[in-house]
């Protein structure tokens, strides 16, 4: 019998944009604080919380806000989650030695252990999201972080858009996939183009919820900085698709969303996804590019 209980709240940390430069780490202990009492089970900060997004650019200064992991930010999160009983998800800057460094989340647990990292898997090289130039990628092989309240998936920002990632923490036992982002919509681009890219942003991962049958949450930043106008909508979806709750792309909030841990049995027994899988139809997809075969199915 699972020593887990039926339901768990996540509380999903919008933090505002940081055109300043300032040291957010204070900020987000004080919103885990407010969570906390308003009753946050897992505590979830968007991705590369405690700085701006740096990657706007290819500046080797910027490194110098990498931090070992476990580190300084690692031990005091983990006082506060002892402290609170809550679980804490922090994406920081990882340096693992001079020169090679990674996109990384830290999971603490309800007693301030530190259970491990995940290196964000796909970088991505985009106007604006220079950020090959700053991390390699990961080695973390997708892990699941069992913690006091649930199982969690926890992948980052551009790992949102490949399927393969959210289905290896599905068949792992993830009940929840967690998606610390920094993403928005670059100024310059028309606003149809705009609203286009905030809609697949949101369908793929819902995509993801009801594929694998579990709960999936996007934390972003919101707010203007530099290029990038971060356009919030931090959103959980059920099992189903189903939107359990979603920010605006005004403010900084916390949304606390109550997770019904029954409801990933229930509608995996209705669609049997993992049942009907071609696991053995599959072995292409190691491949970069497949061939048409010589010999077509008729």
């Amino acid at each position: 019998m699972s020593a887990f209980s039926e339901t768990f709240t996540l509380a999903l940390h919008q933090l505002a944009a940081n055109p300043t430069g300032a040291d957010y780490l204070d900020r987000a202990i004080a919103s885990v604080r407010d969570a906390s009492a308003r009753g946050a089970n897992i505590c979830v900060l968007p991705e590369l919380f405690r700085s701006p997004y740096f990657c706007q650019e290819m500046e080797p200064r910027h490194f110098d806000l990498a931090e070992a992991i476990p580190g300084p930010t690692t031990e005091k999160l983990g006082a506060l989650a002892a402290e609170l009983g809550v679980v804490i998800v922090a994406s920081l800057f990882e340096r693992a030695m001079p020169g090679l460094y990674y996109n990384t989340t830290a999971v603490l647990d309800a007693d301030g252990a530190y259970l491990g990292k995940y290196r964000k898997a796909h970088i991505p090289d985009d106007p604006l999201y220079c950020e090959k130039f700053y991390f390699a990628p990961g080695d973390s092989d997708f892990p699941i972080f069992t913690t006091r309240f649930a199982k969690l998936g926890v992948l980052i920002c551009w790992d949102q858009w490949y399927p393969e990632a959210a289905r290896l923490c599905a068949l792992r036992g993830a009940e929840v996939l967690v998606y610390p982002t920094a993403i928005g919509r670059i100024e310059s681009e028309p606003a149809d183009e705009q609203a286009r890219q905030l809609d697949a942003w949101q369908t793929i991962q819902r995509g993801h919820a009801i594929a694998n049958g579990l709960y999936v949450a996007a934390v972003n930043r919101v707010g203007v900085e530099a290029g990038i106008d971060f356009w919030g909508h931090t959103f959980c979806a059920g099992p189903q698709g189903e939107m359990l709750a979603e920010a605006d792309d005004k403010a900084e909030t916390t949304l606390l969303v109550t997770v019904e841990r029954s409801r990933i049995a229930d509608v995996r027994n209705m669609w049997p996804f993992f049942r009907d899988r071609r696991v053995d139809a599959f072995s292409g997809l190691t491949a970069r590019q497949l061939t048409t075969p010589d010999k077509p199915g008729r």
